[in-house]
């Protein structure tokens, strides 16, 4: 089935995935609601994410959709049955993607680091540059300012003798 997803969301009560989305045959919008089951506050949200993405009743529907949206959309319902207002959780979700620059990463478990990791890999690949952007400069060349004192560190202090 061709179809192009537009809009995707979640419904609380009975909870459920509702997809928006254009079936490119006859040009017609249609929504599909597809029910979440088996879901609890204690559920896993990216297996659940990836169990209803490979779905065989939703798959063609969601070819479009990212994981990434759906893992979202099944925290937003986790939040809910939790008793979190969407604020709380949209809070919790920022918290969860995003990096802490002062976060001292020798201290996370294998788990958490994989996550960080995979963040940094996702905003590495958005803002980096390639041969067909129109911005694109090969060999740039850059002259920092000498006009600083340079400031020494102790490491490179000391005399090679010590050794």
């Amino acid at each position: 089935m061709m179809c192009t997803a537009k809009k995707c969301g979640v419904r609380f009560q009975p909870p459920a995935i509702i997809l928006i989305y254009e079936n490119e045959i006859k040009g017609k919008s249609r929504q599909r609601i597809m029910p979440v089951r088996n879901f609890s506050k204690f559920s896993d949200c990216t297996r659940a994410a990836e169990q209803l993405k490979n779905n065989p009743r939703h798959k063609s529907y969601l070819e479009q959709v990212s994981l990434k949206q759906l893992k979202k959309l099944f925290t937003f319902l986790r939040g809910y049955l939790w008793g979190q207002s969407l604020a709380e959780t949209m809070e919790q979700i920022q918290r969860e993607t995003t990096i802490d620059p002062e976060e001292d990463l020798n201290k996370l478990d294998d788990k958490e680091l994989a996550k960080r990791k995979s963040i940094m890999d996702e905003l590495f690949e958005k803002n980096q540059k390639k041969k067909d952007d129109p911005n694109f400069v090969y060999d740039i060349v850059v002259e920092f300012p000498q006009d600083e004192q340079l400031q020494s560190c102790g490491w490179d202090t000391e005399s090679a003798d010590e050794f």
